[in-house]
């Protein structure tokens, strides 16, 4: 057996690993573009803030690590091309530029998200940077311990990683967002305390401009400046587009292989796409919504690991299914942790749910406890099924703990009834003696109840 793999940061090099130790006969060989694999892309932003300083210690398994267990490497080679019909791909060394063609038994492609570039003149200039590789972490972090100011573009889970980071740094930081607000990810309501937050505490240091469009990057060699297309300029030291990731899927749409509605690649539960004997998965797959049903397309690093290993034993003869996924998700920005799980109110009214929510903003433990905070919590259900389709979560408190508290429930469909009997942990340290979630869900079950709108 023959296993060839394209890709090797979350799904590529869990799937190696793991197709290795289920057939240790089978040959398992790699390919990558990049210099260093299997690496924790989501760790980049805490590197670049100083949480720690030696950026190698995000490679979770060195190319030496893959080899000693029998894995065969290649990186910076490029997969050109992917034949179907004769099992085979096409490959150029990209430091010799020497190209042969490879035979496979089974393929997988992880190929993975790249950054989205908007179509801003100048974008080659110096100090312009997208955070995706290591070398791309350790730039940024250099050029910012010698940067006062700093523009991000897109106020999304990077670009607010960022701004930790750069704030904790000693920079000013300007943060353009196209959209109505930062973290839109979230309901215009919760995000909105986001912004807020981040402004009430750091204001001095932290200007964020919503539907701003960057049209230039000023500068001759290095960047000087960014120009907006309303014609404001601003001054700058050094930029970081984050305006969002999308898969790459060229490979995969070059040989035949279907992509889904989302334009990632379509695969079913096994991780096969339509051509026989070719696998797809992490961040280039499109999932389903365990919610909803539909298909999308969010990228994360726990997904694609998960989706690595069901693509692994697939391949290598053990059936295992993918069921999807609720998009849960979480960040920081300072003393503020933002969490959220399965639909959000306007992605449920958009798919034709009528929508009711409750929100509670309340102590996340007993207020004698050294370590109380507050989380404000929007719990999001179904007026027709009672179904419980999502939540989100923000606050100094354990914002995070109520939502992957939900996620377990949303797989099952618990209903709000469900939600308000179940029987929490309560000690003064850990929670108050009637969780926020249980508030939440007594609120929501009294509109049920009354029909109120």
């Amino acid at each position: 057996m023959k296993i060839v793999i394209i890709g090797a940061v979350a799904a590529g090099a869990k799937a190696a690993a793991k197709s290795k130790r289920l057939l240790p006969d089978a040959e398992v060989i790699i390919y990558t573009r990049e210099e260093n694999i299997s690496y924790s892309a989501c760790g980049l932003p805490y590197y670049i803030e100083g949480n720690f300083e030696d950026a190698s210690k995000l490679i979770i398994r060195t190319i030496s690590d893959f080899e000693s267990k029998g894995i065969k490497v290649f990186n910076k080679h490029n997969v050109n091309s992917i034949n179907p019909d004769e099992h085979k791909i096409h490959v150029t060394n990209l430091e010799t530029e020497e190209s042969f063609d490879t035979g496979y038994d089974k393929l997988l492609i992880a190929t993975g998200a790249e950054p989205y570039i908007p179509d801003i003149k100048n974008i080659n200039l110096k100090k312009v940077f997208t955070l995706k590789t290591l070398n791309d972490g350790i730039n940024i972090r250099n050029t910012m311990l010698a940067s006062r100011h700093a523009v991000i573009i897109g106020g999304g889970y990077i670009g607010l990683e960022l701004l930790e980071a750069f704030l904790q740094n000693g920079l000013s930081i300007t943060m353009l967002e196209k959209g109505f607000s930062i973290m839109n990810t979230f309901d215009e309501d919760i995000a909105s305390l986001i912004s807020a937050y981040i402004l009430k505490t750091y204001g001095d240091k932290i200007n964020i401009i919503t539907y701003a469009e960057v049209s230039e990057f000023i500068g001759e060699k290095e960047i000087a400046g960014v120009k907006l297309t309303d014609g404001q300029i601003i001054n700058t030291e050094m930029a970081v587009i984050c305006s969002g990731v999308k898969p790459v899927v060229n490979l995969a749409k070059e040989c035949g292989i279907e992509l889904g509605q989302t334009g990632a690649i379509k695969v079913n539960s096994r991780m096969l796409t339509n051509i026989p004997d070719i696998y797809a998965a992490g961040d280039c797959v499109e999932k389903i919504n365990m919610i909803s049903d539909t298909p999308m397309w969010i990228p994360l690093g726990s997904t694609a690991n998960k989706e690595g290993r069901c693509a692994a034993l697939n391949m290598c003869g053990t059936v295992d299914d993918f069921e999807g996924v609720l998009g849960s998700a979480v960040t920081r920005f300072m003393d503020m942790t933002m969490s959220r799980t399965g639909l959000s109110s306007k992605v449920a009214e958009s798919l034709g749910y009528d929508v009711v929510t409750a929100i509670v903003t309340k102590r996340d433990k007993a207020n004698y406890m050294p370590t109380v905070g507050y989380v404000t919590l929007k719990l999001i259900a179904d007026r027709r099924s009672h179904k419980i389709l999502g939540a989100q979560s923000v606050g100094s408190g354990d914002a995070d703990k109520r939502i992957n508290t939900l996620s377990t429930g949303l797989i099952r469909g618990m209903t709000v009834e469900e939600l308000n009997d179940a029987d929490m942990t309560y000690a003064p340290p850990y929670s108050t003696s009637i969780d926020p979630l249980i508030d939440a869900a007594r609120i929501l079950k009294d509109k049920l109840a009354c029909c109120i709108h």
